[in-house]
């Protein structure tokens, strides 16, 4: 009883630094560590440098703080005992070898997730131990990304523990600050099924001081309601010193899944709007949309409204994702019409473009082109 208790006390306190795990690598709380100053435009290294190394693997993690990344970017999910890994789905059929392992043969199944029907192996069906025994990651677009297909099942489902001991341990050997921008995957399915991801990632988030006290963090969901829940949490609980909340924006036409599940008619088209980013501005501090935001579909050269109504309400503006394959680029911007080639100039041009545009950031699946981007912008803004 005297356990339960104390557990129930621990996750009341989560983010005062209360610790039950025996492998916290938290070091000693240092009041003089100067604050990080973020970068006026910032490069995301989207799930790693994913178009160099499957993505959610700590190889592509390494590989984006390595080619200038200023945040790495995991997308979590939960395994069924509450787990938190990264991968960009919670069907992993697609990005692990698991589908090829005997012992698994019969958890392949069907569920309809936000609405839509998958069938394949879902991380909340096995525990860590299992994922961590012998599934390993696969690259998930092999058809654009052949050359990534060389590192197939070298690398192991990393966890959030993992990737923050990972960043941290680049900290202390290179000096470089690189903070998380962390996705929520699913979060109203995964609470249905008691499997919330929302408290083990604010109770991990302040075990380390890494993330409590050093590095920037975004937290960041394509649904709503539990950015609200983070903000109100961040609110109570001031020992997250850096976090910073992100409003995904999917297609307009689609909708967040808890508002679907609340009835709630609105898109995200509706969030889009000068009123709708009004209404993001009371929880978040920036939205991260879809390029397809930014500029209009009518004028390939003609910018929309978007970026000035999102700074009008004091809102970043964090678009996704930039990717180096002609298959990935608009007409006005590939190399040629063979999708898996990567076109460096071309990707080059589509991210001054963005730069120029006023964007406060970019989601790219190839930072050091990103960062190369980056550079020539800023060079030439500076000219007189």
């Amino acid at each position: 009883m005297i356990k339960k208790i104390a557990l129930s006390l621990c996750l009341l306190a989560l983010l005062n630094g209360c610790n039950d795990d025996d492998h916290d690598s938290d070091q000693s709380s240092n009041p003089a560590t100067p604050p990080h100053t973020e970068a006026k435009i910032i490069i995301v290294g989207h799930r790693g440098a994913s178009a160099l190394r499957p993505e959610h693997t700590l190889a592509a993690y390494q590989k984006a703080m390595d080619d200038g990344a200023d945040f790495i970017e995991p997308d979590l999910v939960s395994t069924k005992d509450g787990i938190l890994v990264a991968r960009h789905e919670n069907e992993i059929g697609g990005t692990t070898n698991i589908s090829t392992l005997a012992q698994f043969k019969d958890r392949e199944k069907s569920k309809v997730i936000d609405g839509v029907t998958l069938k394949g192996w879902f991380t909340e069906d096995f525990s860590y131990n299992e994922l961590n025994q012998n599934v390993r990651a696969r690259e998930r677009i092999p058809e654009y990304r052949t050359a990534n297909t060389q590192y197939n099942d070298q690398f192991t489902i990393p966890t959030l523990d993992e990737i923050i001991q990972l960043a941290e341990k680049n900290y202390q050997k290179t000096g470089k600050v690189v903070g998380l921008y962390i996705e929520t995957k699913h979060p109203s399915y995964f609470q249905k099924n008691g499997l919330a991801m929302e408290d083990a990632l604010l109770k991990t988030l302040a075990k380390y001081s890494y993330t409590r006290e050093i590095a920037p963090i975004y937290l960041q969901s394509f649904e709503v309601a539990n950015l609200k829940y983070f903000r109100q949490q961040l609110s109570l609980h001031k020992s997250l010193k850096n976090a910073k909340i992100i409003q995904l924006l999917d297609s307009p036409t689609a909708s967040p899944a808890d508002f679907v599940a609340s009835g709630n008619p609105k898109n995200y088209l509706d969030l889009a709007l000068a009123s709708g980013l009004k209404d993001i501005a009371s929880y978040a501090d920036g939205v991260g949309p879809s390029k397809t935001y930014i500029f209009s579909n009518s004028d390939a050269n003609a910018t929309t409204s978007f970026i000035q109504d999102a700074h009008a309400v004091g809102l970043k503006v964090h678009p996704y994702t930039f990717r180096p394959e002609n298959g990935f680029l608009s007409a006005y911007h590939r190399c040629n019409d063979v999708i898996e080639e990567r076109c460096a100039s071309g990707s080059l041009k589509e991210l001054q473009r963005f730069f120029q545009a006023g964007v406060d950031g970019v989601f790219t699946d190839d930072p050091a082109l990103a960062r190369q981007a980056l550079t020539a912008y800023l060079k030439s803004a500076t000219k007189p």
